[in-house]
């Protein structure tokens, strides 16, 4: 076999290992022995959705972007919300936070779209370092302001705001050893490690793909 041979068998088994793992990669989930319960959640521009599909592909519940910041409410939450128990599926509500927008008036964004409703799952607040968003106020000022928005919120649901934390935030403010409130890290395939105490919540994989959904979805399991 001459040079250029055996430069395109290598590119073709490259080629075929590099798509063989990116179908590994998109189809994975958390083994449901180890974790029951496994579900999405939706950013703020979801597209459209078949929940029913969604909940044979192995969704639980679904958790959905209804507010951002002081003054965006997601145009597609009450529709999306409003489906979700007739496929089957549990909801719950996230709040995308805003550091340069004040705690109360994010609070009462999230109040007046987010029904209170007793089934509803406990409602999530979102803290990461976002593009539209160049304040870093010192960590014992945040974590101030979020136990401001945490009391309006949890006195309007009546449930314990879990706290969405992505790495690079904890790593500045350490939130999740100043608030005692249940944490929901990230982790492509590997458990997080990086919260001050143990996730309740753990999104697994931010590639998969599942049938009802265009695109890839937020895939998450909740410790037993």
């Amino acid at each position: 076999m001459n040079f250029l041979a055996k430069a395109a068998a290598i590119l073709v088994a490259a080629g075929a290992i590099g798509i063989g793992g990116w179908h590994y990669a998109t189809g994975w989930a958390p083994d449901h022995a180890t974790y029951p319960l496994q579900g999405i959640d939706l950013g703020e521009n979801p597209g459209e959705i078949e929940w029913g599909t969604v909940r044979a592909a192995g969704a639980d519940f679904a958790y959905l972007a209804a507010t951002a910041g002081a003054d965006r409410r997601v145009p597609s939450f009450e529709a999306n919300w409003n489906a979700l128990p007739a496929a089957g599926l549990r909801r719950g509500a996230v709040h995308l936070y805003s550091l340069c927008q004040p705690a109360v008036a994010q609070a009462n964004t999230f109040n007046t779209t987010v029904p209170r409703i007793a089934d509803a799952l406990p409602p999530a607040v979102d803290i990461d370092l976002r593009e539209d968003c160049a304040a870093r106020p010192e960590p014992a000022a945040l974590a101030a302001d979020l136990r401001r928005f945490i009391a309006l919120v949890e006195a309007h649901t009546g449930k314990p705001v879990l706290l969405r934390i992505s790495k690079p935030v904890e790593h500045v403010f350490a939130l999740t050893a100043a608030i005692q409130r249940p944490v929901w890290a990230s982790g492509n395939f590997f458990a997080p490690g990086y919260p001050a105490r143990p996730w309740a919540m753990w999104r697994a994989s931010d590639l998969r793909r599942v049938d009802g959904i265009e695109g890839p979805v937020n895939w998450n399991v909740v410790r037993p």
